[in-house]
């Protein structure tokens, strides 16, 4: 495994935050709250790894505990989320999330080097809720971690400012009407509520809203962003940050 997936706290200047990067945050922001007190069992066996995702979790006000066996994790029956690695000493991280489906409904979050399609496929497959690929953003991870609980939750629906988003209806609502978009609008427009406010760049847009093989030119996606910025009503209520991608905009207080 990568070493350099994560920096911690002390390296990681405070001018490099506003950017993604592949380090802890220092200070929990506010959208990292309601983390606070969920017990996640970290199933890493790699030490410095784990250590700096324990710490990460720990300043957003996670419970985190390490194990690095597959054997240990499955004895843990305490875990609010499991971030599960799939390269363990003792079995495949994939038997583990099989073995965790048997008996439990724990939310299961796969972090892994593998990125490659069958990995994916086989980890989704045994029931993970979601699958990121290192190295990555600790914030990403943080969103991921929120995006899966509320889906465990049963909360479909994202309410931010005069939008409103349903999930597994696929309708969007501005000001209480309904918006009628496309497949694709709705995808994008989905990744960016994930955790409204956040920056998304082009490459998790992608990543989440086109398949994988997807050729196409990068500049689909501004084509598609435009449209959906119109049929929004609004232009504003989707903003860019130039160099870095598209988040949701705060709503303006009354």
């Amino acid at each position: 495994m990568v070493h350099d997936s994560f920096r911690s706290p002390a390296q990681t200047p405070r001018s490099a935050h506003p950017v993604p990067y592949r380090g802890v945050v220092t200070m929990p922001h506010p959208r990292n709250l309601p983390l606070a007190g969920l017990h996640v069992l970290v199933v890493e066996d790699d030490p410095a790894i784990g250590a700096q995702l324990v710490k990460g979790l720990a300043l957003v006000g996670c419970k985190p505990r390490q194990v690095g066996t597959g054997a240990a994790a499955l004895e843990d029956g305490d875990a609010g989320l499991v971030l599960l690695d799939l390269g363990l000493p003792d079995m495949d991280g994939v038997d583990v999330c099989v073995a965790l489906r048997r008996r439990s409904a724990v939310p299961v979050i796969v972090v892994t080097a593998r990125g490659a399609e069958p990995a994916r496929v086989a980890a989704l497959d045994a029931g993970a809720d979601d699958y990121i690929v290192k190295p990555f953003g600790f914030d990403e991870l943080t969103a991921r971690m929120r995006a899966v609980l509320r889906r465990a939750g049963g909360t479909d629906t994202v309410e931010w400012g005069r939008l409103r988003i349903d999930a597994a209806a696929r309708r969007v609502r501005v000001d209480g009407a309904v918006v009628e978009l496309t497949g694709k609008e709705f995808d994008i427009l989905a990744c960016l509520a994930i955790d409204p406010g956040r920056v998304v760049s082009r490459e998790e847009i992608f990543d989440r809203a086109w398949d994988e093989h997807w050729y196409s030119p990068r500049k689909v996606l501004d084509v598609h962003m435009a449209a959906l910025r119109r049929k929004l009503g609004d232009p504003a209520l989707i903003e860019t940050v130039y160099g870095r991608g598209f988040r949701l905009a705060t709503p303006e207080t009354p």
